[in-house]
């Protein structure tokens, strides 16, 4: 059996391009993953301050809240007694 010069050529070309495609493929999607981790990472980082802000606020009001509830019942509560001296 015979095979010429150009069917090896053309084997060989038609390999060597798929192989190409096939690494290119591979490093690109490995891009894409260690990109979209490192825009994972610094995501993380700035919603995990958010939250720390958000539950720093949250318990401002909920004090602030506290302190509204005594003063309301002070404001509603039973009228003060006065105490009048006997003369």
């Amino acid at each position: 059996m015979f095979v010429s010069a150009e069917i090896i050529a053309i084997v060989l070309s038609a390999v060597g391009l798929l192989l190409t495609l096939g690494g290119t493929m591979v490093a690109g999607f490995a891009w894409c993953v260690r990109r979209s981790d490192r825009v994972e990472e610094r995501l993380g980082a700035r919603i995990d301050g958010v939250e720390e802000r958000l539950g720093a606020r949250i318990d401002a009001v909920a004090a602030d809240t506290t302190e509204l509830k005594i003063a309301m019942a002070r404001i509603e509560g039973p009228q003060r007694h006065l105490i009048v001296a006997a003369r």
